[in-house]
Protein backbone atom coordinates (compact mmCIF):
# COMPACT_ATOMS: atom_id res chain seq x y z
CA UNK A 1 0.00 0.00 0.00
CA UNK A 2 2.66 2.35 0.64
CA UNK A 3 3.87 2.02 -2.92
CA UNK A 4 0.45 3.13 -4.34
CA UNK A 5 0.42 5.89 -2.17
CA UNK A 6 3.86 7.33 -3.31
CA UNK A 7 2.66 6.55 -7.18
CA UNK A 8 -0.50 8.87 -6.26
CA UNK A 9 1.84 11.54 -4.58
CA UNK A 10 3.99 11.45 -7.55
CA UNK A 11 1.20 11.23 -9.87
CA UNK A 12 -0.34 14.36 -8.49
CA UNK A 13 2.60 16.30 -8.38
CA UNK A 14 3.71 15.72 -11.95
CA UNK A 15 -0.10 17.08 -12.67
CA UNK A 16 0.47 20.26 -10.32
CA UNK A 17 4.12 21.02 -12.17
CA UNK A 18 2.02 20.75 -15.60
CA UNK A 19 -0.90 22.85 -14.05
CA UNK A 20 1.94 25.53 -12.60
CA UNK A 21 3.92 25.48 -15.49
CA UNK A 22 0.59 25.95 -18.17
CA UNK A 23 -0.89 29.11 -15.80
CA UNK A 24 2.73 30.91 -16.31
CA UNK A 25 2.48 30.32 -20.04
CA UNK A 26 -0.52 31.99 -19.70
CA UNK A 27 0.04 34.80 -17.45
CA UNK A 28 3.59 35.91 -19.50
CA UNK A 29 0.92 36.02 -22.89
CA UNK A 30 -1.14 38.18 -21.21
CA UNK A 31 1.84 40.42 -19.62
CA UNK A 32 2.86 40.79 -23.16
CA UNK A 33 -0.57 41.75 -24.42
CA UNK A 34 -0.81 45.50 -25.78
CA UNK A 35 -3.99 47.43 -26.03
CA UNK A 36 -5.36 48.04 -29.42
CA UNK A 37 -4.86 51.34 -31.02
CA UNK A 38 -8.47 53.13 -31.49
CA UNK A 39 -9.27 56.61 -33.87
CA UNK A 40 -11.76 57.50 -35.38
CA UNK A 41 -12.17 57.88 -39.01
CA UNK A 42 -15.35 59.87 -39.70
CA UNK A 43 -17.95 61.66 -37.85
CA UNK A 44 -21.20 62.24 -40.02
CA UNK A 45 -24.30 63.88 -39.03
CA UNK A 46 -26.80 61.56 -39.45
CA UNK A 47 -30.35 63.56 -37.79
CA UNK A 48 -30.56 66.43 -35.26
CA UNK A 49 -33.72 68.02 -33.77
CA UNK A 50 -33.89 70.36 -30.77
CA UNK A 51 -34.17 67.10 -28.66
CA UNK A 52 -31.97 65.24 -30.77
CA UNK A 53 -28.89 64.41 -32.77
CA UNK A 54 -27.71 60.72 -34.29
CA UNK A 55 -23.88 60.78 -35.20
CA UNK A 56 -22.72 57.79 -37.22
CA UNK A 57 -19.06 57.36 -35.99
CA UNK A 58 -16.26 55.07 -38.27
CA UNK A 59 -13.94 53.95 -36.10
CA UNK A 60 -10.49 51.95 -36.41
CA UNK A 61 -9.24 49.06 -34.21
CA UNK A 62 -5.21 48.73 -35.16
CA UNK A 63 -4.21 45.53 -33.12
CA UNK A 64 -0.04 45.92 -32.58
CA UNK A 65 -0.21 42.32 -30.96
CA UNK A 66 0.94 39.12 -32.44
CA UNK A 67 -2.37 36.74 -31.85
CA UNK A 68 -6.09 38.10 -33.67
CA UNK A 69 -8.08 39.69 -31.00
CA UNK A 70 -11.72 38.15 -30.97
CA UNK A 71 -13.69 41.33 -30.00
CA UNK A 72 -17.12 40.49 -28.33
CA UNK A 73 -17.75 44.24 -27.54
CA UNK A 74 -16.14 47.68 -27.15
CA UNK A 75 -17.67 50.01 -24.08
CA UNK A 76 -16.76 53.96 -25.25
CA UNK A 77 -17.40 57.22 -24.35
CA UNK A 78 -16.56 59.73 -26.73
CA UNK A 79 -15.84 63.44 -26.02
CA UNK A 80 -15.58 66.20 -28.64
CA UNK A 81 -13.80 69.45 -27.78
CA UNK A 82 -13.57 68.34 -24.22
CA UNK A 83 -17.46 68.08 -23.96
CA UNK A 84 -18.94 64.33 -23.91
CA UNK A 85 -21.00 63.27 -26.88
CA UNK A 86 -22.52 60.51 -26.28
CA UNK A 87 -21.63 56.73 -24.57
CA UNK A 88 -22.18 53.38 -25.78
CA UNK A 89 -21.50 50.12 -26.69
CA UNK A 90 -21.24 47.96 -30.33
CA UNK A 91 -23.34 45.78 -31.51
CA UNK A 92 -21.49 43.37 -33.12
CA UNK A 93 -18.67 40.93 -32.15
CA UNK A 94 -15.57 41.19 -35.33
CA UNK A 95 -11.69 39.44 -35.17
CA UNK A 96 -9.22 42.07 -35.37
CA UNK A 97 -6.02 40.03 -36.83
CA UNK A 98 -3.16 40.06 -35.69
CA UNK A 99 -0.99 42.90 -36.72
CA UNK A 100 -3.92 44.07 -38.52
CA UNK A 101 -6.74 46.68 -38.17
CA UNK A 102 -10.74 46.50 -38.58
CA UNK A 103 -13.01 49.34 -39.36
CA UNK A 104 -16.70 49.61 -38.07
CA UNK A 105 -19.61 52.17 -37.77
CA UNK A 106 -21.57 53.02 -34.67
CA UNK A 107 -24.12 55.86 -33.98
CA UNK A 108 -23.79 58.00 -31.36
CA UNK A 109 -27.27 59.34 -29.92
CA UNK A 110 -27.14 62.41 -27.91
CA UNK A 111 -29.42 65.37 -26.40
CA UNK A 112 -26.64 67.54 -26.00
CA UNK A 113 -27.71 70.56 -28.44
CA UNK A 114 -26.67 73.01 -26.42
CA UNK A 115 -23.20 71.79 -26.77
CA UNK A 116 -22.76 70.88 -30.46
CA UNK A 117 -24.35 74.55 -31.44
CA UNK A 118 -20.66 75.69 -29.99
CA UNK A 119 -19.35 73.26 -32.26
CA UNK A 120 -20.63 74.68 -35.21
CA UNK A 121 -21.23 78.21 -33.97
CA UNK A 122 -21.76 81.90 -36.01
CA UNK A 123 -22.85 78.83 -39.22
CA UNK A 124 -19.42 77.58 -39.61
CA UNK A 125 -18.51 74.50 -39.84
CA UNK A 126 -15.06 73.83 -38.62
CA UNK A 127 -13.16 71.91 -40.47
CA UNK A 128 -11.64 69.12 -37.61
CA UNK A 129 -13.42 68.65 -34.45
CA UNK A 130 -11.14 67.28 -31.44
CA UNK A 131 -11.60 64.06 -29.91
CA UNK A 132 -11.34 61.86 -27.16
CA UNK A 133 -12.01 57.90 -26.66
CA UNK A 134 -12.04 56.07 -23.68
CA UNK A 135 -13.49 52.87 -22.68
CA UNK A 136 -12.79 49.38 -23.03
CA UNK A 137 -12.41 46.69 -25.59
CA UNK A 138 -14.42 43.44 -24.19
CA UNK A 139 -12.74 40.14 -25.89
CA UNK A 140 -14.42 36.72 -26.48
CA UNK A 141 -11.77 34.49 -25.23
CA UNK A 142 -8.20 34.20 -23.77
CA UNK A 143 -7.28 35.00 -19.75
CA UNK A 144 -7.50 38.79 -19.89
CA UNK A 145 -11.45 39.87 -20.81
CA UNK A 146 -11.25 43.28 -20.40
CA UNK A 147 -8.89 45.78 -22.25
CA UNK A 148 -8.93 49.54 -21.28
CA UNK A 149 -8.17 52.34 -23.73
CA UNK A 150 -7.71 55.84 -23.41
CA UNK A 151 -6.84 57.73 -27.12
CA UNK A 152 -7.19 61.07 -28.65
CA UNK A 153 -7.13 62.65 -32.21
CA UNK A 154 -8.20 64.97 -34.38
CA UNK A 155 -10.64 64.25 -37.23
CA UNK A 156 -11.68 65.83 -40.43
CA UNK A 157 -15.46 66.54 -40.80
CA UNK A 158 -17.16 65.13 -43.80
Amino acid sequence: MPELRASRIGLASTWLAVLCVTLLAGCASVKNLEAPKLSVVSLRMQSADIFAQRVQVRMRVVNPNDRELPIQAISYRIEVNETQLGEGETDTAFVVPAKGEAEFDMTVTTNLASSLSKFFARGTKPEALDYRLVGSVALSSGFLRRIPFDERGSVKLK
